[in-house]
């Protein structure tokens, strides 16, 4: 139900770097306790910079993270900003 919500927040790159706190902020979002939105901008930040500290992390894992992000919560990416 996108749209409904009493608050929604911008998830910076800090926010979703870090798995344990994107879980969390994405179960809350899932819950629907607040509409959870994020740029194509903040996800390549937050890859890129995982990516540069774990190398042993595949890009087809990351990237399957974000697809998984992006289809998990509904109307989620900001465009034309």
């Amino acid at each position: 139900m996108a749209g409904n919500y009493r608050y929604t927040a911008v998830l910076d790159a800090c926010v979703l770097y870090p798995a344990p706190l994107r879980d969390l902020l994405l179960s809350l979002a899932l819950g629907e306790l607040f509409g959870a939105r994020w740029s194509s901008v903040i996800q390549a930040e937050w890859v890129r910079n995982l990516a540069i500290e774990r190398p042993a992390l595949t890009l087809y894992v990351l990237s399957r993270t974000v697809e998984r992000m992006n289809s998990a919560i509904e109307e989620c990416l900001i465009e034309d900003f």
